[in-house]
């Protein structure tokens, strides 16, 4: 058992995310008034909070002046709303993700960072906790570990989570491993002090809150925020039978959402319910077919025909 003085408190994430994306214009450009209006639509809707600069925000192709545009338009809407902002911050070089997590640290915005696991290179679960372990001695920051194996390349056991879970500057994990397994449950099961479990595949963001989750960073949520935000709601008020309901017709959403690359179906949804200036996306993502776009819209409006008519 750790010693009183390491001891963290109950986990400060909890609820829904939004990981906001980037809106652009039809060339390209950033599209500042979008996301201002992006960012308080979602915290107005009931999330607990917002994530910039995530795979969502298609960070890995904004510049440094954009990406800072980003994250104080999102800070501004956080501050408005006393929410905390969460901004992704992804390298595989630890000397360079500690310098990105100190220039974090300095905005006083912040209240978390995250980060995933190094992206290619594979250290190891010995090299990912001396990653971690340096960020969190040397970053400044709160840090929120992102588990995402399909885009990293490092799998994590459960005996790796607990002890990064362990270091004092590490606040949560992200779970989106594509699976609800021993591991799954094993976190759930008995999570480090303080340490928030979020669960980040969106299509089983349901069963994994119903298991004991604290929320999620929820891509799916920039479109029926609101729901997304009562069904974690409904899971933590025990009240199983409307969660069952509302999490199997969002998870039905949620698959066509990520029909194709993320986030091109999303933008594309957004932009037809004219909340985006346009669907673009940078390259090397295409925009997503209309079709499949077209039928993400009526699944997202769906709810709403229904509560209309009702």
């Amino acid at each position: 058992m750790s010693e009183g003085g390491n001891m963290k408190p109950n986990p400060p994430f909890n609820g829904l995310y939004v990981p906001l994306v980037t809106p652009f214009t039809s060339d390209l450009r950033l599209a500042p008034d979008a996301l201002a209006r992006l960012a308080d639509e979602a915290l107005s809707a009931g999330a607990s909070g917002l994530v910039a600069l995530g795979t969502t925000a298609e960070s890995a192709t904004l510049t440094a002046e954009e990406k800072q545009t980003v994250v104080r338009i999102c800070s501004a809407a956080c501050r408005a709303h006393d929410a905390p902002l969460i901004v992704g911050v992804g390298t595989n070089d630890t000397a360079a993700a500690i310098k990105s997590l100190r220039e974090l640290a300095a905005t006083g915005d912040v209240a978390a960072a995250l980060v995933p696991a190094p992206p290619y290179i594979r250290p190891g679960e010995a090299g990912t906790l001396a990653h971690f372990t340096a960020l969190a001695e040397h970053g400044g920051i709160p840090l929120i570990v992102y588990d995402i194996p399909y885009r990293t390349g490092q799998t994590l056991s459960a005996g790796a989570i607990d002890a990064l879970g362990r270091l004092p500057g590490v606040v949560g994990i992200k779970h989106a491993t594509g699976a609800i397994d021993a591991t799954t449950m094993e976190l759930l099961g008995s999570p480090p002090p303080g340490f928030a479990v979020l669960g980040g595949d969106d299509i089983v963001i349901s069963p994994l809150v119903a298991a004991g989750a604290h929320g999620g960073i929820v891509a799916s949520a920039n479109v029926r925020t609101a729901d997304y935000a009562e069904l974690i709601s409904l899971w933590h008020l025990g009240s199983a039978a409307p969660a069952r309901k509302l999490g199997a017709e969002l998870a039905q959403l949620s698959a066509a959402l990520f029909a194709e690359p993320n986030p091109t179906v999303i933008k594309g949804v957004l932009h037809a319910q004219d909340r985006i200036p346009s669907p673009a996306v940078r390259m090397p993502l295409l925009a997503a077919s209309t079709s499949t776009v077209h039928r993400a819209t009526l699944l997202a409006d769906s709810r709403v025909r229904e509560a209309t008519t009702a």
